[in-house]
């Protein structure tokens, strides 16, 4: 295997760890008025993700700066031809960030209602933008020899590319409805089982559709979409049974699923062109020089291990369930 076949594999290992681990924490944020009806509830939701959710955007930032050292057309190519969402992602997470840091600060009603709406907005747009931009590079875009996207926002917004984006929504929703049910105590707990059911009435129907359209178009990745639709399923009998852990585990498992389907299906390709498809961006004509792949595979070897390692720490020493009491 060669080095840029092998960092195209480990930039889809870290875009699965931001997707499943950041997965679940927009979920909770966007259930956020629905399960914490009250100032206590909404405390719980925000305790259990607190001590994670920054840590988690971690595998965000690796994610994308790998992709600039490994692939840097691939980079420059997706960020400007996805400059709008990939921006209104990036000022979502900054309003999210700062309501999570200033929604406490004053003892207000108003005040934590506004930054409430910022964390149930900051949550949304993400998970809905994420699923967007996937979803358009699994359908390619306009970009020609040059390596410059023509693609209007228009083109982004097809049918394909919304159902995509529904999908990535749905099941974060259901990740976080499961993670809160698994995390939490009391009332928030039994609300958030409820809202498990909810969310897996549209998560199943929805993430089952565009996966079978991805692989009806691509004639590729049946098993991995039959693998996630039956473990969405093995999580709902397991929240039923109220079996939190073994469900909060599949939903992880079916995202796995869903991005093996989704990088599987772009291998070899990057970033297909719909002009022509020798104007594509490949993992042989997008990679850095041998030397720049050199360099970073033993940067990668160092720190890789350390930023997983202090992770599962930190779950760990917050592993507890988070139950505040009403004042």
């Amino acid at each position: 295997m060669d080095l840029p076949t092998i960092w195209f594999l480990a930039i889809a290992l870290l875009w699965t760890g931001y997707l499943v681990l950041e997965g679940f924490d927009f979920g909770v944020g966007m259930l956020l008025p629905s399960v914490g009806r009250d100032e206590s509830g909404r405390r719980t939701m925000i305790n259990a993700i607190g001590p994670v959710w920054d840590g988690n955007e971690v595998w965000l930032i690796t994610a994308i700066g790998a992709m600039f050292a490994a692939f840097p057309a691939w980079y420059a190519a997706t960020l400007s031809g996805f400059y709008v969402p990939v921006l209104l992602i990036v000022v979502a997470l900054v309003f999210r960030g700062v309501a999570f840091e200033y929604r406490g600060k004053i003892d207000s009603a108003v005040w934590r209602r506004r930054w409430d709406a910022a964390i149930v907005g900051g949550s949304l747009v993400p998970a809905f933008g994420w699923g967007l931009v996937f979803a358009n590079l699994l359908r390619g875009v306009e970009i020609g020899a040059d390596g410059v996207v023509r693609s209007s926002l228009l083109d982004l917004l097809s049918p394909y590319a919304l159902l995509g984006a529904l999908a990535t929504t749905a099941l974060f929703v259901l990740h976080g409805a499961l993670f809160l049910g698994l995390k939490t105590d009391g009332p928030v707990r039994h609300r958030a089982r409820a809202a498990a059911r909810r969310a897996a009435l549209v998560a199943v129907p929805v993430v089952g559709g565009f996966l079978a359209w991805t692989a009806h178009d691509r004639g590729t990745g049946v098993p991995a979409a039959v693998a996630a639709v039956a473990l969405l399923l093995t999580a709902v009998g397991c929240a039923a049974q109220r079996r939190e852990g073994w469900a909060f585990a599949a939903t992880a498992a079916s995202i796995v699923a869903v991005s093996v389907m989704v990088f599987g299906g772009l291998y070899p390709a990057l970033l297909p062109s719909l002009i022509d498809p020798a104007f594509g961006l490949t993992v042989a004509n997008a990679s850095s020089a041998p030397y720049t792949l050199g360099i970073l595979s033993v940067v990668g070897a160092v720190f890789l291990p350390l930023v997983i390692g202090y992770q599962a720490w930190s779950y760990w020493v917050f592993r507890r369930r988070v139950h505040v009491d009403a004042a």
